[in-house]
């Protein structure tokens, strides 16, 4: 099991930061309005996990939602597995109205730089122009409520622009990566028959340019349902495509004042899509109301972000914290992109763009900080002067990467680590401006989301790991999965293990002080002699030798019962796994966990898989191990390294771990 919980924090909020917040701003308000006092963050989640329908109706009159219709009821609760919930029925907002509502002459609305492009900024009388001009186009198209507007552009105003007007006609927007391959974008676009499909010329990674011409081409063959396809010019201001509309041509033509679609609370926003590992990705439908609330409180009070703070989160738009970081503009903060290779030409670059681009909210994948701290890296502190939080998700960051941070990028930083999923587009557990920082865990549960870890038996434990669980329902599920008509792939996918309890996957324990630790996914548990140990364990053993630069462990089960435990490590210096550094790593494993998290044995790989929003793929791998064939378990497109996959197969091929 983990080694005990460290007892000095690494960071400790001041007292300005305390006081100061929007989250101590909205305790005082329920003392005020409702007379409700809290001594603690802990009462106060206890409180919104108990009366729930009171929580989520005060979050929607402390951030003063505009409505053009009052709503009749906070919550009703129909089923029992939380299914078809709904929230404020009557109620009528749109999402992009209340983007706007911040604008301002004082700040930009937008900040953008490219491995090509210098830093540029966006102000709002341009977006709005922009995104009047869009909408307007959109409806003298005829699209209308409910129709989907589809898009493979990357991370650059011009998706900004095209969601904004995509909700405010009232539509519903999807996107992916342009590096996402030709199989995969139709696996998830075929699936919502979009009306309009928005598409780069091209774009570019680690110095490189890729053309997405030719397959624009395909694509609006194969996707029957397309009537209106645009060509955003990107790299190339004079690509062109027969039967495409220029986004040039759109920008200059007649428009009217921007106008926003009233729409239900439980309206579709957008629709996001399951990794695809395994099968056909899911289409997870979010409503427009819930992610509403949900991104208010969660930014403002789990982040701090407040009017005139610039918001970045390195991301592109096939993974969710892209719209989770669109969010940062319902706050009046200004929305910082960039678009391109977090380490081309080298590691520095974000933390550069992070000093030019004058951050105040910086946010990656778990695997960015730990490259981070792999190679080393190290930034000076008065380059970052502006900088107030460093946020992490996509994985479990190590306790080593918390101290990193601390050590070699910023004393006086909160760090906060969020853990969700595209399922609620946003966070179950993240940060917290009253509590400290401990090295590897996560600060608390957040507001609303009543979070538990469940035994095999399907009780609550503390301060052990177990399954997590959500109890009560959050704005923010799913309204629906798209062409699931009877919720059986919403079902299964959640409620199929404790019957009306939303099962996530993820390995957790719950610490005495209330804090939160990941282990990994549950589906990856590594169940050895009947002790279940979670992978992240492993690598934030391995994290602490310098001649490992990645890994990955699985447990395979034979037919007899029994079962083997390889772990494969990439190396910092090829060929270099000598017996010493066999025994090292053993050594490590058993002296800071147990015996049972040494592996059966250690080889070496040239690469570990991973997905494009950078998670390993470690049960895909144990499945190819086992002998199932790649392409049932795995679509290379969805992966950021699909090579990595064959050195699997070849090992299953040669049965050499079995």
């Amino acid at each position: 099991m983990p080694v005990s919980m460290p007892s000095t924090p690494l960071w400790k909020p001041g007292r300005a930061l305390m006081e100061q917040s929007v989250l101590k701003k909205y305790m005082d308000w329920l003392f005020v309005k409702k007379g409700l006092f809290f001594r603690s963050y802990h009462d106060l989640w206890e409180w919104s996990v108990t009366d729930v329908e009171d929580f989520w109706e005060s979050l929607w009159h402390f951030f003063q939602i505009k409505s053009h219709d009052t709503y009749f009821t906070v919550m009703e609760r129909t089923e029992a597995d939380m299914l078809h919930t709904r929230w404020f029925s009557r109620a009528t907002l749109n999402y992009a109205e209340h983007i706007f509502r911040h604008k301002t002459r004082d700040r930009p609305a937008l900040v953008f730089q490219s491995e090509r492009h210098s830093l540029q900024e966006i102000s709002w009388d341009t977006l709005e122009k922009q995104v009047a001009a869009v909408s307007t186009w959109l409806r003298r198209r005829g699209v209308k409520r409910g129709d989907r507007v589809a898009a493979v552009l990357p991370n650059i105003p011009q998706a900004v622009v095209a969601f904004l007007a995509t909700q405010s006609v009232g539509a519903v927007w999807s996107s992916c990566s342009p590096d996402f391959g030709e199989a995969s974008i139709l696996d998830r676009f075929f699936q919502i028959e979009p009306k309009v499909l928005l598409m780069a010329d091209s774009y570019q990674y680690n110095g490189r340019t890729f053309d997405k011409i030719s397959d624009f081409q395909k694509l609006i063959k194969k996707l029957p349902s397309v009537e209106l396809s645009v060509l955003v010019p990107y790299l190339d201001k004079d690509a062109s495509l027969d039967g495409t509309v220029s986004w040039e041509d759109i920008l200059h033509s007649p428009t009217t004042a921007l106008d926003f679609e009233p729409l239900p609370f439980d309206h579709p926003l957008w629709i996001l899509y399951s990794s695809g590992t395994t099968g056909a990705p899911k289409a997870i439908t979010h409503s427009v109301g819930g992610c509403l609330l949900e991104h208010l409180k969660a930014l403002t009070f789990h982040q701090n972000v407040k009017p005139g703070d610039r918001y970045f989160w390195y991301s592109t738009t096939g993974w969710m914290m892209w719209n989770y970081s669109l969010a940062s503009l319902l706050t009046g903060a200004t929305l910082v992109l960039y678009d391109g290779a977090p380490a081309f030409p080298t590691l520095q670059v974000l933390w550069t763009f992070a000093e030019k681009a004058r951050i105040n909210h910086f946010g990656g994948g778990a695997a960015y900080f730990i490259a981070c701290r792999k190679a080393n890296l190290s930034v000076p502190t008065e380059r970052l002067k502006h900088l107030q939080t460093i946020g992490s998700t996509g994985s479990p960051l190590t306790a080593e990467a918390y101290e990193w941070i601390y050590e070699h990028i910023s004393r006086d930083v909160w760090l906060i680590s969020l853990s969700g999923g595209t399922d609620v587009c946003s966070a179950f557990v993240g940060g917290c401006p009253l509590l400290p920082v401990y090295a590897g865990e996560i600060q608390c549960r957040m507001l609303g989301c009543k979070l538990e870890a469940y035994s095999e038996e399907g009780t609550p434990v503390s301060n052990q790991v177990g399954e997590m669980v959500i109890l009560q329902p959050m704005p923010s599920m799913p309204i629906y999965f798209w062409n699931d008509p009877d919720d059986q792939r919403y079902r299964n996918s959640y409620f199929e293990t404790y019957p009306g309890v939303w099962r996530h996957g993820d390995w957790i324990k719950i610490t005495p002080r209330g804090s939160v630790i990941i282990f990994g996914r549950s589906d990856a548990t590594l169940n050895r002699g009947g002790v279940r140990i979670g992978t992240a364990e492993i690598y934030s053993a391995l994290e602490k030798i310098p001649e490992i630069k990645d890994s990955l462990v699985v447990y395979l089960e034979q037919e007899d019962g029994s079962g083997d435990m390889p772990l494969f490590v990439v190396l910092a210096q090829p060929g270099n796994l000598t017996t010493e550094l066999k025994t090292q790593i053993n050594d490590t494993l058993r002296s800071q966990f147990s015996p049972r998290h040494v592996p059966d044995r250690i080889e070496e790989v040239l690469d570990v898989p991973y997905t494009i929003s950078g998670k390993k793929l470690e049960t895909p791998i144990k499945k190819i191990l086992m002998g199932q064939l790649p392409e049932r378990v795995v679509s290379r497109d969805t992966l950021r390294n699909p090579e990595a996959i064959d050195i699997f197969a070849t090992m299953a091929a040669k049965k050499s771990v079995l």
